[in-house]
């Protein structure tokens, strides 16, 4: 029955905007701030992504959020769903890819450019200031401060008009003044006379500014910034390739497998976002995998390199699972799809990367803040340095031109590119290499991680029995003992069955096995047959005792000794006689030892943790490199195991790919899963390694390390650079011009400097 107590609680729903008009760090901080005005509204703006995350309840729509960002000046929409990677882009999609966003701030540039260059040519080289040069000047500037600034102009009235203050405030009052002041001095001063020349000065001038123009400064910071603007989003696009290219990696069509009118099986090239769960398709030699599947007939290598960074084609046959979007290099399959759309693992890589992109590290929140309030201090500071050189008789000429100097100079466009830039380029480079990154806060942890746990099965091991060993009696031959058994375990579809006949088939030059005939399972203890006439009995030695056949001394001591180290044994026999022992295990990977030795280099503490007896871990454990062992440990208690370690003062990174390592993996300070785990694991974790590759992990930290480290030098040289460049421009020792310059400079900086890590190699 209800009561009056009972309360509804409304759903928390989310949204991405694409936010139009920003400039520079501090829009976006404005943006951020009046959407979180907003009640239920937690919202993060990206300048480098252009891009509002916005979570929001209750009685809030899409629509109030977009109001919001109007009303703060700029322009927001929602954008149309994200295409499923692979599927073919619409009309109206390849007509935006095609047409160039750059156009536009790229012709400003070069028009501006070709105007500027020779009013700066002229400002700095006296023996060329011929009668009238300065008219020539004001009809090469005017066009470059009112046309090629006019993006400038326009934020700034914008956001004057909404009572703030942002970085194209600085830029447009700046220019503005120094060509103000040249238009006072032609018309007003003695600057228009014929035959007047000025040398080019960076050093602080007692004059009275009549006879001083500052065309070359007007017109060479616009040109500046707008170079720096065009470099920034240029780079912009390239850090985000990562992104873009993931979404275009998939097949666009599919040759699905349909009944024709007689019965048979027909094939038809559909789209491939055509394709629904339940399908089967075809997938020849050098075409792309349509979707994610397993394989139903025939037999392949997959070139899986794009999405899994593995260089090496993985063997594929009936049963196997394929990814969306690798390439078949061998012969014709016949695949099943089991994801399709979104929910495809190169869907989710994609969204993984996005998100990542779209998110703040710690360190980037402080330099918002920071961006947020910079430009009213600049403003005060600038009209400071003017009263100051004013009130000390310099000159309203060098007091005028200090503070246009620190106007520009002072522009912190590089601490709102820091994290932007380097996260995008680290995240999609680690996508290239198949590590995703779930978020910029995950950077953080990889710094202070001192030790790693690792799962053993599917993790330091392959996570699939294979045969380890065969010990033939005597006067037995071990290759005849194993394809004897090979032949009649392939009737069986036991993990142990399976890992002997795989074995068998390789041993053999063909792979063929002999037939079985009167095939047998006693479930438990193992199998029977008759293989060549031979009656053939495999498995436990009690079930070989039920047959009257015992073992002797030397198969029965490799027996006990296999179990000892955690491997299962199973005994061969046929016609009565005991012919060896075959010891199948969970295999190491291969890399597994090399991945130990890299994660120590980091300074990372490995230890094993495994539900296997204390014997068989530490035989595990010698084999790649690893001290010490957590044994005998239930699933459910892997995150108490998380606990204690973080209890004692360890900072945990937890390696898994099981639904049993989900909790272990979101309890630890940097969770990493396998990607050849269950989807759980990856949703708990905070790195997915795509490759079931161990070495995969050291790779990501790395990595993460090295994105986190960009992050931090971008930072340094931005605060860096404002700090040392503000005393200068407020004494008088910049001219407007070169602080442009700089300005523009320290933004190519940060950009550049974060394009670096697109050049990461892993070491495996």
């Amino acid at each position: 029955m209800a009561t009056d107590t009972d309360t509804s609680v409304a759903p928390t729903r989310e949204v991405e905007l694409v936010i139009g008009g920003m400039t520079c760090a501090s829009c976006a901080a404005r943006v951020e701030k009046e959407l979180n005005k907003l009640e239920g509204v937690t919202a993060s703006v990206n300048y480098a992504t252009e891009k509002a995350k916005v979570t929001y309840a209750g009685d809030v729509t899409e629509d109030d959020l977009v109001a919001t960002v109007e009303q703060t000046g700029y322009t927001a929409t929602v954008p149309p769903p994200k295409p499923v990677p692979g599927t073919p882009a619409s009309s109206s999609d390849a007509v935006a890819a095609e047409s160039d966003p750059l156009k536009s701030l790229r012709d400003r540039l070069v028009v501006s450019a070709l105007l500027s260059v020779p009013v700066i040519v002229l400002a700095m080289v006296p023996a060329w200031q011929f009668r009238y040069w300065q008219w020539l000047s004001l009809a090469l500037a005017a066009p470059v401060v009112v046309w090629g600034a006019w993006p400038f102009h326009r934020a700034a009235w914008v956001n004057l008009r909404h009572g703030q203050a942002t970085m194209d405030t600085l830029v447009s009052i700046g220019t503005l003044a120094a060509f103000g002041w040249s238009l006072y001095a032609l018309f007003f001063g003695t600057a228009g006379e014929p035959g007047m020349t000025h040398p080019f000065r960076i050093a602080l001038e007692r004059t009275d500014g009549a006879g001083n123009i500052y065309l070359e400064a007007a017109a060479g910071v616009t040109t500046f910034i707008l170079a720096g603007r065009y470099a920034e989003k240029r780079a912009k696009r390239t850090a985000g390739a990562a992104l873009r290219a993931l979404l275009e990696m998939g097949a666009s069509e599919a040759s699905v497998l349909r009944s024709g009118p007689d019965g048979r099986e027909v094939e038809e090239r559909v789209p491939a976002d055509q394709l629904a769960v339940g399908m089967r398709f075809v997938v020849r030699p050098g075409e792309k995998i349509a979707t994610d599947g397993v394989v139903e007939s025939g037999s392949s290598a997959v070139d899986a390199s794009m999405v899994t960074g593995e260089s090496v084609p993985v063997e594929v046959r009936a049963g196997d699972d394929v990814i969306g979007a690798t390439v078949n290099a061998g012969g014709r399959i016949v695949v099943r799809a089991t994801r399709v759309g979104a929910d495809t693992q190169l869907a989710q890589m994609a969204r993984l990367v996005e998100d990542a992109q779209n998110g703040k590290a710690q360190v980037q929140r402080l330099a918002d803040r920071i961006s947020g309030t910079f430009v009213p201090v600049v403003l005060v500071l600038a009209a400071a340095t003017l009263g100051f050189w004013a009130g000390t008789g310099a000159g309203w000429t060098a007091a005028f031109t200090a503070a246009v100097a620190v106007l520009i100079i002072a522009c912190p466009c590089a601490l709102g590119l820091a994290t932007p830039t380097a996260l995008m380029v680290g995240t999609g480079r680690g996508a290239q290499l198949g590590l995703l990154i779930r978020g910029p806060e995950v950077l953080e942890s990889t710094r202070t991680v001192d030790t790693v746990l690792l799962d053993k099965t599917g993790t330091i091991t392959t996570g699939e029995m294979a045969v380890a060993d065969v010990v033939a009696a005597q006067g037995e031959s071990a290759n005849e003992v194993l394809a004897v058994a090979g032949a009649v375990e392939s009737g069986s579809a036991h993990p142990i069955a399976a890992a002997i006949t795989r074995a068998a088939r390789a041993a053999h030059e063909t792979g063929d096995l002999h037939p079985v005939e009167d095939f047998a399972s006693d479930d438990g203890l193992g199998v029977h047959g008759v293989v060549g006439g031979r009656a053939v009995v495999v498995g436990r030695p009690r079930l070989l005792a039920d047959w009257s056949v015992h073992l002797p001394d030397g198969l029965t001591e490799a027996l006990d000794a296999a179990q000892q180290r955690g491997a299962t044994a199973v005994a061969v026999a046929w016609d009565g006689i005991p012919r060896g022992v075959i010891v199948v295990s969970d295999a190491v990977k291969p890399t597994s030892a090399q991945a130990i030795r890299e994660l120590r280099a980091l300074g990372l503490a490995p230890v094993m943790l495994t539900g296997d007896n204390e014997a068989a871990a530490r035989t595990v454990a010698a084999q790649v490199g690893i001290d010490e062992v957590v044994a005998e440990v239930m699933p459910q208690d892997k995150a108490d195991v998380v606990t204690r370690f973080q209890r004692d003062g360890k900072v945990v990174a937890m390696v898994g790919d099981g639904v049993n390592d989900a909790a272990a993996l979101a309890q630890a300070d940097l969770g990493l899963a396998m990607g050849t785990g269950t989807d759980v694991a990856k949703e708990a974790s905070d790195l997915t390694l795509v490759r079931g590759d161990l070495r995969a992990a050291p790779d990501a930290i790395r990595l993460a390390r090295r994105t986190l480290g960009t992050i931090k030098g971008n930072l340094f040289w931005a605060f860096a650079y404002n700090v040392a460049a503000i005393p200068l421009a407020a004494s008088g020792l910049l001219s407007p011009m070169l602080a442009g310059a700089a300005m523009a400079l320290s933004s190519v900086f940060v950009v550049t400097n974060s394009l670096r890590l697109r050049r990461f190699q892993p070491t495996s």
